[in-house]
């Protein structure tokens, strides 16, 4: 078995039992109490503070430029003048336009929408588009969820004779677009609370403005924000833990037939609608309406009152989106066939002609995942491509692109995801760049997944009432996760597959307690183990409930083998090691002592002649044969010293280290090792 199956490292908080005792005797259950401690909430006032979901919702002119904004959207309204709201085709998009048109619309105002098609006109403000509204007679638009990097666009409004006020919650550059207003509350000028807004949420604090009462605003709209906030991955904290708690409560009842109708078309109970069922259920249908080109039916969808038109549209959209995994998976299956034989890559580049540009940055995630290494997929249009790419382990895609910026005609995005266009004569040349600085990022061998864990547990604490008490912290999601707990030292007794083989369901016991878990999309030969293993297990808690019984189930995460000394992931100071730069206090962390040198050799020695591991799974292997704690630094210090004097060869590939024991391997010194005298000047330096 290895070190563990889907992440490198798990970061376990420890919780202050001071802190667990006070919330405790405050009214938490112990399990809540622990969570929130290892949080750093370590009084019942702030973990009330956290938790809350009724914080009154700070002013919405406290934001820079709303009165500007609210005082030339209103005078649209007066003078009846034709109002565009200009929106982006993502959940986050499309409901921030469907909540300030239907607000403007149900007060007075003649308002059109308009979302750029993804694949003709892409993301943002456009010229074309621009010149389409002033032909319908538009003399304000008013942009939600995009809009501050439209400088052009922005004086190509003010040529025409357009006022242009501006909402949105994306990172401002260092100018900002010459507009009537720019609403948004990352604005260094600005001093609004809340800095992390969705897009809905922005045009929501306009409409209240607006409106001139928030409570009214969220018994009118709180579900568009919810599903917006939520898809679009913002944290629950402060007032978006009002905007999707209040809209959760709405969703169960919605008196909208375009979201009752989708629901029902998924077979979603609205009693159950939940964070994770906005994510994973309902924003992948929402969001099929932009990739596949067909935008209107999702606009249409949130703003039709005609039920029968509703239920039209929910099937339209579900077919969509079935229409978009067959897309997927095709595409997948060509990148796949396509890839090199042989060693996993460094980095995956791919091209073709036939992508669609809507899906293929879905298929790159998967593929990120699966081969653990940055992937770029260039959908090809003649002599010129646009590709998608996301990352893998913290491998930043924006800064490798900056640097290979002569190779591109265009680029943008952040670190985890990307977008450029290339001639497709560059594309060969891309590619041996990109691999190159993949090879050098992932060269140190230090695992690039985390897994943060609230907290390890004992057996006894997972009981139906605790895990019942965890929904102090709902709504879960980015900023408020569900909580991930972690037992140490439990025997597999049994294992068996369930879903038509597809999951894996294990009974593992902890002395004389018997827990039941669940490991989704996972065997027991992927995870390499079988009954009698002892192991630590990373998992969610839930309530599992069958024939009326309600019995304690652990969701897992992770598994990795169990250790009698400590394994620690860390390998700060290798790097600089290797480029000889190595501080004295990297020095003290590596340098490994004879005891830790004949521990790894002795393992080397016995499983050779030839290995190929993950670098922390061979650390983790190599403390449960000795015995003795070791960290990831110290043993590849040690691999390097052993080759030095030629007893090994390692090789260095992102996702393995592969080590041959040289057949003329005998005694050697280990003092004429390059790396042990570089060791050795740094620590005394």
């Amino acid at each position: 078995m290895c070190f563990a199956l889907r992440y490198g490292v798990w970061k376990v908080r420890a919780p202050e039992p001071g802190a667990v005792n006070a919330l405790v005797k405050s009214g938490y259950s112990p399990l809540g109490a622990m969570v929130l401690a290892a949080r750093g909430l370590d009084t019942a006032a702030a973990a009330r503070a956290a938790v809350r979901c009724d914080a009154p919702l700070p002013d919405p002119f406290c934001m820079t430029d709303m009165a500007l904004a609210a005082g030339r959207v209103g005078l649209a309204m007066t003078r009846n003048e034709k109002i565009a709201v200009f929106g982006d085709y993502d959940v986050d998009g499309i409901t921030a336009t469907c909540l300030l048109a239907d607000f403007l619309r149900r007060n007075g105002a003649e308002v059109v929408t308009y979302i750029p098609g993804r694949l003709e006109e892409g993301y943002g403000l456009n010229p074309l588009a621009i010149r389409t509204l002033h032909e319908q007679g538009v003399n304000l638009i008013v942009t939600v969820d995009c809009g501050i990097t439209a400088i052009a666009e922005a004086l190509l409004c003010r040529e025409l004779g357009i006022d242009l006020v501006i909402t949105d919650h994306h990172e401002c550059k260092d100018s900002l677009p010459d507009a009537i207003a720019v609403v948004d509350p990352h604005r260094p000028d600005g001093g609004y609370p809340h800095k992390l807004l969705s897009g809905v949420g922005v045009a929501f604090k306009l409409a209240a403005a607006l409106c001139g009462s928030q409570e009214q605003m969220l018994e009118d709209y709180a579900d568009l924000v919810c599903l917006g906030t939520v898809a679009d991955v913002m944290p629950l904290r402060d007032e978006n833990r009002v905007f999707v708690a209040r809209g959760l409560e709405k969703l169960k009842a919605t008196r909208r037939p375009g979201i009752a109708a989708l629901m029902r078309e998924v077979g979603l109970v609205p009693e159950n609608v939940n964070a994770t069922a906005i994510g994973f259920t309902l924003a992948p249908r929402i969001n099929a309406a932009g990739r596949m080109g067909k935008i209107d039916l999702a606009v249409e969808l949130f703003l039709t009152d005609d039920p029968e038109r509703a239920e039209i549209l929910a099937k339209a959209l579900c077919d969509l989106n079935r229409e978009r995994q067959r897309v997927e998976a095709q595409i997948y299956q060509q990148a796949v066939s396509m890839l090199p034989q042989g060693d996993s890559p460094e980095a995956i580049v791919l091209a073709d002609d036939g992508w669609h540009q809507g899906v293929v940055g879905i298929v790159a995630s998967r593929l990120a995942e699966e081969y653990c290494c940055p992937v770029f997929l260039i959908c090809l249009d003649g002599e010129h491509g646009k590709a998608s790419s996301r990352s893998y382990g913290g491998f930043n895609l924006f800064a490798a692109l900056t640097e290979l910026s002569g190779l591109l005609e265009g680029f943008g995005g952040h670190e985890l995801a990307a977008g450029f266009t290339i001639a497709r004569e560059k594309i060969d040349e891309f590619r041996q760049a990109i691999c190159r600085l993949a090879a050098a990022y992932y060269s140190d061998g230090a695992p690039r997944t985390v897994l943060d864990v609230d907290c390890e547990i004992p057996p006894e604490l997972l009981t139906v009432k605790n895990i019942d008490s965890l929904r102090v912290l709902e709504p879960t999601g980015n900023g408020c996760p569900k909580p991930v707990l972690m037992m140490k030292n439990l025997r597999v007794e049994r294992i068996s597959m369930v879903g038509n083989g597809r999951h894996m369901r294990l009974r593992l016991a902890a002395g004389y307690e018997h827990l039941n878990a669940i490991f989704f999309s996972m065997d027991a030969q992927t995870a390499s183990i079988e009954p009698g293993d002892i192991v630590d297990a990373a998992f969610s808690a839930q309530v599992n409930e069958f024939r009326g019984e309600r019995t304690a189930q652990m969701t897992l995460l992770d598994l990795r083998p169990s250790c009698v000394a400590e394994c620690s992931p860390d390998a700060s100071g290798y790097r600089q090691l290797r480029e000889g730069r190595a501080s004295p206090a990297d020095a003290a962390r590596l340098l490994p002592d004879r005891a830790v040198l004949g521990h790894i050799w002795r393992y080397l020695a016995a499983a050779g002649p030839s290995i190929s591991e993950d670098p922390v799974c061979l650390c983790r292997k190599i403390v449960r044969k000795s015995g003795a704690p070791l960290s990831l630094g110290q043993m590849l210090a040690a691999l390097d010293i052993f080759a030095d004097v030629g007893l090994i060869a390692v090789q260095r590939r992102h996702k393995a280290i592969t080590i041959t024991v040289l057949p003329a391997a005998g005694k050697a010194d280990l003092h004429n090792s390059r790396t042990m005298q570089l060791l050795l000047r740094a620590k005394e330096s």
